[in-house]
């Protein structure tokens, strides 16, 4: 079947992007390897640090353009913890804007030719599901007590049917992490994987080339719009968990 594909000129492995491989040895990757994930995730954490910290240390009264990308990016994750998590929530701000700025350097270095997207995998983007799924659970019940299981009982509906929902918001509340974890992974890595699809056809067809190579343009620019709003939708879930732990009665 390989040979036979090779012959045909199509030989796409769209999956193969997304293997994770060792720098350095070719023997079993271990929890300690230094692989091409840990790589691109030190790399985004140097964007960030580039952006936010050496981008605004002058602090200009008219910001430079790293400096307006940093304010305005600021501002935009403090309203939408305002508006969804109230004025309390704010205290929460240094953790959430970190997981948005990480989610979105991400994505976008992942767009870069021969780059590792990190938050393509289900083993990173879990992480951060469960540590925002833990955190919103233990402050639920550290700031409310018992009374956090009240995000479960729907008072508002008949009391027959009161039981049989609090069972479909308990099931709904710890699918919570698979949801956040999975939405995120799959729309990066079904992209990317279009992306080297539509790339392999434009290699194979030669001078007909033009059709696959437009696809292309049309699902990177699509793509960069992802990086975007998945960050947005991750973060704002975010909140939106948060708000329930600190008003679980709302």
């Amino acid at each position: 079947m390989a040979t036979e594909e090779a012959g045909n000129g199509f030989n796409i492995h769209p999956m193969d992007q997304f293997e994770i491989k060792s720098l350095f040895g070719g023997g079993p990757i271990e929890w300690y390897s230094f692989t091409n994930a840990t790589l691109w995730m030190g790399f985004a954490i140097l964007a960030v640090v580039l952006l936010l910290v050496v981008g605004t240390r002058k602090r200009a009264i008219v910001p430079s353009r790293s400096q307006s990308v940093a304010e305005m990016m600021y501002g935009f994750i403090h309203k939408m913890i305002e508006d969804v998590a109230g004025k309390e929530g704010l205290k929460f701000f240094p953790y959430i804007f970190t997981l948005f700025i990480f989610i979105l350097v991400s994505n976008f270095l992942g767009l870069l030719p021969t780059s590792f997207t990190t938050t393509s995998h289900i083993a990173v983007t879990a992480m951060l599901a469960m540590a925002v799924f833990v955190a919103v659970t233990v402050l639920g019940f550290y700031k409310n007590g018992m009374k956090f299981l009240g995000l479960f009982w729907v008072s508002s509906a008949p009391l027959a049917l009161r039981p049989i929902l609090a069972v479909i918001e308990l099931i709904s509340y710890f699918v919570r992490p698979v949801s956040h974890s999975i939405r995120l992974a799959g729309n990066v890595m079904a992209g990317h994987a279009v992306i080297k699809v539509f790339a392999g056809f434009a290699g194979a067809l030669g001078v007909w080339a033009a059709l696959p190579i437009l696809s292309i343009t049309a699902v990177y620019g699509l793509e960069v719009l992802v990086a975007g709003i998945q960050a947005y939708v991750f973060t704002i879930l975010t909140c939106v968990y948060l708000n329930d732990a600190l008003h679980p009665s709302h």
